[in-house]
């Protein structure tokens, strides 16, 4: 049988997918049958000399457990999301995208934290998975576009810093996020299997499984998996609401007529379930729905020499509530159990050509996206999204966004010399979108209740019916050069992103008292512009890289929360402001003792509101990770030291659709330990302890404990604390 080819040379980016639903125990009968018929088979493929003569001779190196994520080359970090990690294998994107420097998470429990690159939240992130854009919708982000993502169905994980790339879209300032999945390549009948199975504490417990065949004409692939855990313990014992259960299934099937076609059609589907420390009401259902048909052609001609075509669709239907996962109490508006239905239907699509020449290359084409935002709502209350539980099947949906983008783009690669070369892009955008709320509920400009606190009521919608458009740019331009004197490289890029307010900060915003200037007119497109600079060195054992950046930002879109309709509740309203931007991450590793490896990195971000001089919220503080890794023949084991300065700039009540600053925060070190042990070619094991000393310390980025759950002890002006320690272990298993 032939090995399969995967990585950098096989064809990748793929799209979403989208499949009809099995019931959950059947699912769970069916990884547990498979997954043993799989163990089986391995044991007996161990003996059988004739599969997969190229694995036998491929280089067996040691297993190991990623502890950090470096950067490969100007402005980019590529990494295989496969590979086990630590902290415990993370089950959704932005759990994994904190190991690479410059991330965190505004984190609100267990799992479904909310990526933030260098301080930089939400849209500003563009983050794509298999060339689409799953879009969330809940209207405080409880599900992120990064939930839905499970990072071990995917083949390769991609960041592009700053405004430096414009093929993927409009908007991505901060980075893009690339989750791939690489087509198969079969050159005779062949099939692969990989497949693994995690325990922990508190309950976790992952399964999943990767599986492929086909031909030179052809293949089939399909990739399942499920995440589940309970609630877990801090440092000081006490028990912290998290639990989750989330599982998803996607299949492929790909068309190969030959070396240098590919038509391929990719479906899938999700469901889950998860509670929040942090938020007032949890989420009952996560339900993904995803179809994708893509097209690519390679080696058409000396000059035009291939074309791409994409087209996806997704579908999230998210619903919260406030009694399915804790004990119902009846506080505020919520008087009585209450939920919240809210779905989104995003269809998109992307046409690219490649040319070459000698020296220069260009990718050019254009890109479409329509987004439709929906809610349940009892038409007697009018805006009031929260519905009573009982009899909520019934109500009606009713649309109250839609956005569309189309946008033109080129990026051109020109090779000056043999060690320089400029890389620079273009695209024009334009943004509509129309607001198909007819009310809206917001506070009295003059009436107070008897506690003084401002009265709220329903307003006819101004706005209804209307649709606002811009015309937005970006661009870069970006030089690099190998140095003759250092194995090294060094770039500098200049760049230049425009982005239309998205739907949480168009829609959600808490909208002024009719007679006022409303957020769907006032607020006016974000504009980035961000010098990079770097360098990049590798000679023997050492390699070392740093990635420092400055910018200014334009109209800044802040969400700043002031008091509500009842005591201790916080409305939002947006507004812009101008920013200033700052910071870098640098990261070194060193090879020495043959089999001794040291790596260690820091990432720092700074903001600055020039608007009102004072901090910008939302920046996580200076971190480090300082890990050493010991490997030989076929095991492997580690230490990582992660070590969080404390953050004093802060800006209290101003942040993000999903938090705020409420409070400085206290620094904090936390140590883990890990192994891996390869015990044949067909089994791995790897196994880890987090927080190592039981530490009880919380994120600066996090959510204040919810009054729900008061019993648990949590308060609602402090941070919710990280889990106390904890074990996990994982057997990896492919042939």
């Amino acid at each position: 049988m032939s090995r399969i080819i995967r990585g950098p040379q096989a064809r990748a980016r793929l799209s979403d997918t989208f499949l009809i639903q099995p019931s959950r125990l059947r699912w769970q009968l069916a990884h547990a049958a498979m997954l043993g018929m799989l163990a089986s088979a391995a044991i007996a493929a161990e003996h059988d000399t004739h599969h997969h003569h190229a694995e036998h001779q491929s280089v067996q190196l040691a297993p190991m457990v990623i502890t950090g994520v470096a950067q490969q080359s100007p402005l980019t970090v590529i990494t295989d999301p496969k590979i086990p990690r630590q902290p415990v294998p993370a089950s959704d994107a932005g759990d994994y995208l904190k190991t690479i420097p410059g991330f965190s998470a505004v984190r609100n429990g267990g799992v479904n934290g909310d990526p933030v690159f260098r301080g930089m939240f939400g849209s500003r992130l563009k983050l794509l998975s298999n060339g689409g854009e799953m879009l969330g919708a809940c209207p405080n982000r409880m599900d992120s576009p990064s939930s839905y993502i499970s990072p071990d169905t995917y083949d390769r994980l991609t960041v592009i810093k700053g405004p430096q790339s414009v093929l993927w879209g409009a908007g991505a300032s901060a980075a893009t996020i690339l989750f791939e999945r690489g087509p198969e390549q079969f050159s005779e009948p062949d099939y692969r299997i990989d497949a693994s199975l995690l325990t922990g504490s508190n309950g976790r417990f992952d399964r999943n499984l990767d599986a492929a065949a086909g031909s030179a004409q052809g293949y089939a692939r399909l990739t399942a998996n499920s995440s589940q855990a309970d609630d877990y313990e801090d440092g000081n014992g006490d028990t912290v609401p998290s639990r989750f259960d989330k599982w998803n299934t996607d299949v492929a099937l790909g068309w190969t007529p030959d070396a240098d076609t590919l038509v391929e059609l990719t479906a899938g589907r999700g469901d889950g379930y998860a509670r929040y420390a942090g938020r007032g009401m949890d989420g009952s259902q996560f339900q993904r729905e995803s179809l994708g048909l893509r097209f690519e052609k390679t080696n058409i001609g000396d000059t035009f020499y291939g074309v791409e075509a994409q087209i996806y669709y997704n579908y999230a239907d998210h619903i919260m509530d406030n009694y399915s996962l804790r004990d119902f109490v009846p506080s505020g508006m919520m008087m009585q159990p209450m939920l919240s239905r809210v779905d989104r239907r995003t269809l998109g699509g992307r046409l690219i050509g490649t040319w070459q020449w000698t020296d220069l290359e260009l990718k050019a084409g254009v890109d479409a996206q329509r987004s439709e935002h929906r809610k349940v709502m009892n038409p007697s209350l009018h805006v009031n999204q929260m519905v009573a539980a009982a009899g909520s099947d019934a109500l009606p949906w009713v649309p109250d966004a839609l956005m569309h983008s189309y946008g033109v783009f080129g990026e051109l690669t020109w090779q000056l010399g043999e060690r320089e070369k400029v890389v620079s892009g273009l695209r024009l955008d334009l943004h509509e979108a129309t607001d198909e709320r007819e009310f809206f509920n917001s506070h009295h400009p003059t009436l107070t209740n008897p506690m003084g606190m401002p009265v709220s009521q329903d307003w006819d919608n101004p706005t209804a019916g209307e649709t606002r458009r811009d015309t937005l740019y970006s661009g870069f331009v970006r030089y690099e050069e190998e140095l003759v004197s250092l194995p090294a490289t060094w770039y500098a890029g200049l760049g230049h992103a425009e982005r239309f307010p998205d739907y949480w900060e168009l829609f959600v915003s808490n909208p002024g008292p009719v007679g006022t200037l409303q957020p769907f007119d006032s607020v006016r497109p974000e504009k980035t512009t961000q010098l990079d600079v770097g360098l990049q060195y590798a000679k023997g054992p050492l390699e070392a890289w740093v990635s420092a950046y400055a910018g200014l930002v334009e109209d800044y879109i802040l969400f700043s929360y002031v008091p509500g309709v009842m005591p201790g509740m916080l409305r939002a309203e947006v507004s812009n402001i101008d920013a200033t931007i700052a910071g870098a991450e640098a990261g070194a590793s060193y090879r020495f003792a043959g089999n001794w490896k040291t790596e260690a990195s820091l990432a720092y971000a700074w903001g600055k509101n020039r608007s009102d001089d004072r901090a910008m919220p939302q920046i996580p503080p200076l971190e480090g990770r300082l890990g050493l890794t010991y490997e030989r023949d076929n095991w492997s084991a580690s230490g990582l030291w992660r070590v969080a300065a404390s953050q004093g700039r802060v800006a209290e009540d101003q942040g993000t659709v999903v938090g705020k600053d409420f409070d400085e925060s206290a620094g904090f070190g936390v140590l883990a330990v890990n192994g891996a042990y390869r015990l044949n070619k067909h089994f791995k094991l790897s196994a880890g302890i987090d927080n190592l000393t039981d530490k009880n310390y919380s994120e600066h980025l996090n959510l204040a404990g919810s009054a729900g759950f008061a019993d648990y002890g949590l308060d609602p002006t402090t941070r919710v604390n990280e889990p106390g320690r904890t074990y996990w272990a994982r057997v990896d298993m492919s042939f």
